[in-house]
């Protein structure tokens, strides 16, 4: 048996359901198996920079948490120590803290840290790796865009929360004859979107991988009308944008100290302004936003995000840092930190693409 180890435990970048549970699973196998002890870093990496930001992390601190949404150890997109905002004079500065870190690591008497999160908090992970600290990682995002694995935890109950929501506005849009155009979280990847269009009925699907066009979206709401179907459903992800146009920002990287990343929003209302002055319709946007990410994680994201949990220790017995646990063709795999840097979009392409334009559901294209 490998002696038993000390091991921080962060979640960074979005909380989304399932982080709780990953953590159950964790500990319980971390402390049942291997008599490993957790010490739960708040915050995300803010935890790792910042004094007083961490907790012990046991059984009994886990307890009923695995139907809980959000993350007990908090969470921070904005806490990359390669880019740590810092205020000077007033002004506030981006600093690399990543050696303060790894001091910070010695401090805890750390032998290795588990960093549960998305592209930007596992691609900080493999960073830390290279200057010495031992990373395993677990991915996790509502979006879905990871390339180095089929699916993350998360996924499934924000698309289960989109669908719902394009369920209720069918019975306001037919009611009141309105265009209801529904923006969907997702970022640069169109996987929430694509999926709840679908199984929600939309009758308008606008999403990142395909830069849609006015004319067919009008043309496709003009039919149903004919058809005695005055109201029409468009689910839009907030990265979608129209031919010539661009992403849609509510902030700028740069204005987002220690993010490194824009701020999307906005796309519902320009496709509504763009089809304002084409059609008679009153055209309602709901913006979804962090409802998305919210609440009690379904029962797929539990299984999958507790299987991650108890994964990952077996790379910390095998000595694999700097790498994560992956889901791939049903099975729980291993796979290099540095896959989490590279996003996986949807296929304009592929089936799942065909068989919705095949049943009548208009892409913009």
């Amino acid at each position: 048996m490998p002696r038993p180890l000390r091991l921080g435990v962060l979640t960074g970048g979005g909380d989304c359901p399932g982080l709780n549970a990953l953590i159950r699973g964790l500990v319980k196998r971390g402390s049942h198996e291997f008599g490993h002890e957790f010490v739960g870093i708040e915050n995300g990496y803010m935890g790792l920079v910042e004094p007083n930001l961490t907790r012990p992390l046991s059984e009994a601190d886990t307890r009923g948490i695995l139907p809980k949404g959000g993350t007990i150890l908090g969470t921070s997109n904005k806490a990359d120590p390669f880019i740590y905002p810092v205020k000077e004079n007033g002004q506030w500065v981006e600093k690399d803290l990543s050696d303060q870190v790894l001091r910070r690591a010695e401090e805890l008497k750390l032998d290795g840290l588990i960093a549960i999160g998305g592209d930007g908090t596992l691609t900080i992970g493999h960073m830390l790796s290279k200057k010495g600290l031992r990373v395993v990682g677990c991915p996790k995002t509502i979006d879905n865009d990871l390339s180095g694995t089929d699916q993350t935890f998360g996924f499934d109950t924000a698309r289960g929360i989109c669908t719902e929501a394009i369920d209720r506005l069918h019975s306001t849009a037919e009611s009141h004859d309105r265009v209801m155009v529904v923006e969907i979280m997702g970022r640069n990847a169109g996987f929430l979107t694509l999926d709840s269009g679908i199984a929600g009925g939309a009758d308008v699907i606008l999403i990142p991988e395909i830069p849609y066009r006015v004319e067919p979206i009008v043309e496709k709401i003009r039919r149903r009308a004919t058809r005695k179907r005055s109201f029409s459903i468009i689910a839009i992800a907030e990265g979608a944008y129209p031919v010539g146009g661009t992403l849609a920002v509510v902030e700028k990287a740069h204005e987002i100290p220690g993010r490194g990343v824009v701020r999307l929003g906005g796309a519902g209302k320009v496709c509504a302004d763009l089809l304002a002055s084409h059609i008679e319709a009153e055209i309602r946007v709901t913006v979804l936003g962090h409802l998305q990410r919210g609440g009690t994680p379904s029962a797929a994201d539990r299984v999958l995000a507790t299987l991650y949990g108890c994964k990952v220790l077996d790379l910390v017995r095998d000595g694999q840092w700097d790498h994560m646990v992956a889901l791939r063709n049903g099975k729980i795999v291993t796979a290099s930190l540095s896959e989490s840097r590279k996003e996986r979009r949807v296929d304009p392409t592929g089936e799942t693409v065909r068989f919705a334009k095949s049943m009548g559901i208009s892409f913009g294209d």
